[in-house]
């Protein structure tokens, strides 16, 4: 192929990609001169070197195609839908040509005479004919007179579908010259060499010291750097150039599925590496397709359920750390989760016991399964059910994630996690087992040091290491162990780091032996023999010439059981009697002298003591131990405390709101888990808010109020049963704590309780349509705090007439005249159950409902 016909070729390709984005363009705003005029250039421009290069075909498509646009282009003739329908398919017909003439040196052969005529019927101001292909002639895009999409509405943020070159076609372009891409990737290669030495020259400078090669090899360093960084952005392409083919894709699928779609483009200007915008292109187009297909209605469905006609599909895109986040959501009807159910017990991917245990989110994630589908009949577009599970594939191959959220008939949100580059990363260099290994360092949120002092340490809770980490429980994952690596003998008995990370929404903790620093490392794929192995992503080579493996934490989540995908049907069952509940909580289960074992919210304690028998003293007639830098009261279950014999240890539950501590001394920790605290007052006494089934046992739940008053925490406790209806609460409140402490109190006392953290999650229920019978909110919260809160509910709105009652550690006169003026209901001093229950009971009664309090009397 000579040089002429390769630029040719080149430049051709580079103006195709702009007009399908520029024809739907000029669709939707035909009025628009300066669009129909680049399109016209662009067509003009492949005619007329087509003729030059001896190209007749060619030339013959685009004559007839840029008859019809002068004819625009002067007023003579309207722009229709038809028309442009039309255009499009003489763009798909060059495009053909070109890929044939790219492949071969040569035109392919071809019938374009039908195409041709209907172009010359067009530019006579005749309507075309919508004939199939007749014989020899190639597939064109549909030419029918369906009715286009109507335009989306113009919104803050929406990037319009024509490509950033022609929005800016009236400005000076950018100098530019044309490189092959292997020159790049050679050039890429050289550099990532260069930094294997530069990080080789370092190492051997650390051991120097007063070297004077130092100064110049700091030197030598920022430049490699900066040369770096120059071909990284050699590299890096916005993602719009991945969207560009779906604008015309969403035309032709509206059109062909009788359905009105817009889309919506936001952050096509983020950039990524070309690898990795190669490798997602595919699964972009295949979700949006997905969207498009399964996820929007048709306008009459859309119109029966009180939606506009046209469906919204919203890409979105932006740089979050290391990572670029693409979003693909839709406003259609959700996901079914009654026939992924069937679909997936039919399949034999799950028992009905099975199915039955799991959560909606759990369900959904069956459609990532292979030759999973829920189409009811296989089209040109869907329903073979090879797809999903090829995107989650691909993604995770690249080291990148996605989730799936979907309510039904509101729509679906696909979120795709992924890398912004494959070449070059920053790493943190680990030690586990004797062996050095490297964590890419977007995937570490923070490092904590266990096991030194009073800091944190490392936990088992029934047989499984677990780190308190601020308000949770983080699992942990032994890195040594889950690799089959023996334990160092130099580390036993030493502080060790944990390396938190996240995959998903699922946050763990990576236990290693030693930390080193971070560097940037040059990824190498794994090698075949090591393919099998998901827990490496790849290999790198350090300063010290040392080959070390690099970790892929979603291989580790999922060797570990703790991938969302792969989760035991011990969590399944939790999730989806949470689900069941309605009310959940997260609750630690332990023994404490005979009968059955007890719980308690695991967010009301701060911490877990295995106490040797020596730290325990005796003050009078009660029991203390010195806990950071305080004498911390020890309650027994048991009445009379008395400390464990010598050389025994006593487990302890440290209870704690930053002001106030104290310990119960329990026999054994058994578990935590997440459940629906339904409490049955049948088996209440002193101590205890009732019982409840648990895990499949009975289980006494403990009254926390009425131990954090043994302990000298004077808090009084609210002891119910529950009997009728259940009023439903919502609790506004950002202490974790408190919520730990009201919630089992209401729950018990007869209310169904949903709680979230600050206003505008609370209005965000509101907008989604849920139903309460009161609000408790606190006063003080981020976000949006309580008066802000009260004020928008009482602008208008479904909750505009509901009771809300203040709670607020402040209850001063002037405090409760400001929460009236604001629109609260009443305003109750936080701690104090009687007052709360009081005005509960009294708020409920006046709208009518029933409360707990009057079903006793």
């Amino acid at each position: 192929m000579d040089d002429l016909l390769a630029d040719f070729l080149t430049e051709t390709n580079e103006g195709l990609q702009k007009l399908d984005g520029a024809l739907l363009s000029l669709e939707r705003r035909p009025d628009d001169q300066a669009v129909l005029g680049e399109v016209f250039r662009i067509i003009h421009t492949i005619k007329g070197t087509c003729g030059f290069l001896g190209l007749p075909r060619l030339e013959r498509v685009a004559h007839a195609a840029e008859n019809v646009l002068g004819r625009w282009r002067d007023g003579s003739l309207p722009i229709t839908s038809e028309g442009i329908s039309l255009i499009l398919s003489a763009v798909d017909r060059i495009k053909a040509i070109v890929a044939g003439l790219e492949l071969n040196g040569a035109e392919p052969s071809g019938d374009d005479a039908g195409l041709i005529d209907d172009l010359d019927r067009a530019f006579r101001g005749e309507a075309a004919p919508t004939t199939a292909p007749g014989p020899g002639e190639e597939a064109a895009a549909p030419e029918t007179a369906a009715e286009a999409p109507p335009p989306p509405a113009a919104s803050a943020g929406t990037e319009e579908a024509a490509p950033p070159a022609l929005e800016t076609a009236t400005g000076p372009a950018p100098q530019t010259i044309r490189v092959a891409v292997e020159v790049l990737e050679e050039l890429m290669v050289l550099v990532s060499e260069l930094v294997l030495t530069r990080n080789q020259l370092l190492q051997l400078a650390r051991h120097e010291a007063n070297s004077p090669f130092a100064v110049p090899l700091q030197r030598l360093s920022q430049i490699t750097s900066d040369l770096q960084d120059g071909v990284m952005k050699t590299r890096m392409q916005p993602i719009g150039n991945a969207w560009q083919k779906l604008p015309r894709l969403v035309r032709d699928l509206g059109q062909e599925l009788g359905k009105k779609i817009a889309l919506d483009m936001i952050g096509a200007d983020t950039e990524l590496d070309r690898q990795v915008l190669e490798l997602i292109r595919d699964p972009l187009t295949h979700m949006v397709r997905n969207s498009a297909d399964h996820g929007l209605e048709r306008p009459e469905e859309r119109r029966a359920a009180g939606k506009p006609e046209t469906g919204r599909i919203t890409l979105t895109a932006l740089h979050e750390g290391g990572h670029i986040v693409v979003k693909i959501s839709d406003d259609g009807r959700g996901l079914d989760t009654a026939r992924i159910r069937e679909k997936a017990l039919r399949l034999g991917l799950a028992t009905e016991a099975e199915l039955a245990a799991m959560s909606e989110a759990e369900i959904h994630r069956f459609i990532f399964r292979p030759g999973f589908s829920t189409a009811a009949e296989v089209t040109a577009v869907s329903g073979r059910g090879v797809g999903m599970d090829v995107v989650k594939t691909n993604l995770e191959r690249i080291g990148g994630v996605v989730e799936l959220h979907s309510r039904r008939g509101q729509g679906t949100t696909f979120t795709i996690k992924i890398p912004l580059t494959l070449a070059i990363a920053a790493a943190l260099i680990v030690e586990a087992g004797g062996e050095r290994f490297a964590i890419p360092q977007n995937g570490v949120l923070e490092l904590v040091r266990v096991g030194d002092g009073d800091g944190p340490r490392v936990e088992m809770i029934k047989n499984s290491a677990v780190l308190r980490l601020r308000d949770r429980l983080l699992p942990l994952v032994e890195l040594s162990r889950i690799l089959a690596l023996e334990e160092a003998p130099d580390q036993q008995g030493k502080p060790r780091f944990v390396v938190v990370t996240q995959v998903g929404s699922q946050s763990f903790g990576i236990v290693v032996d030693r930390v080193f620093d971070t560097e940037e490392i040059v990824v190498k794929p794994v090698a075949p023999i090591l393919r099998q192995i998901t827990m490496f992503s790849g290999n790198t080579i350090l300063g010290d010439g040392s080959v070390i493996m690099i970790l892929d934490t979603n291989g580790i989540a999922r060797a570990a059981g703790l991938a969302a995908e792969g989760r035991g049907d011990g969590a399944a069952a939790q999730s989806a009697a949470a689900a069941r509940g309605g009310l959940t909580t997260t609750l630690l289960l332990f023994r404490a002298g005979e009968g059955a074992p007890k719980a308690v919210p695991l967010g009301l304690v701060s911490r877990l003591e295995d106490l040797p028998a020596e730290r325990i003293e005796r003050a009078g007639d009660s029991l203390v131990v010195q806990y950071r830098g305080t004498l911390m009261p020890l309650v027994s279950m048991q009445g009379y405390a008395e400390p464990p014999p010598a050389g025994q240890r006593q487990a302890v539950l440290v209870f704690g709101d930053g002001a106030h501590a104290m310990g119960l001394m329990v026999d054994e920790i058994l578990d935590v888990l997440e459940a629906p605290l339904l409490i049955d007052r049948a088996g209440a006494r002193l101590g205890f808010l009732g019982s409840a089934v648990i895990a499949g046992r009975v289980t006494e739940v403990l009254d926390c109020a009425y131990w954090l008053q043994q302990g000298g925490v004077n808090w009084s406790g609210v002891r119910g049963q529950v009997e009728k209806r259940r009023p439903r609460l919502l609790l506004v409140e950002d202490s974790a704590f408190f919520r730990n402490l009201v919630v089992p109190g209401l729950a018990a006392a007869g209310y169904d309780l949903v709680t979230v953290p600050h206003g505008r999650e609370a209005l965000r229920l509101r907008d989604q349509g849920e139903v309460f019978d009161l609000i408790l909110s606190d006063i003080h919260m981020p976000e949006m705090d309580g008066y802000a809160l009260v004020r928008a509910i009482r602008e208008g709105g479904a909750w505009q007439n509901l009771p809300v009652i203040a709670l607020s550690a402040q209850a001063e006169a002037a405090d409760i005249a400001r929460g009236r003026d604001c629109g609260f209901t009443d305003y109750v001093a936080k701690y104090d159950r009687d007052a709360l229950a009081a005005a509960i009971a009294q708020a409920l009664s006046l709208r009518g409902v029933t409360s707990p309090l009057e079903m006793r009397l």
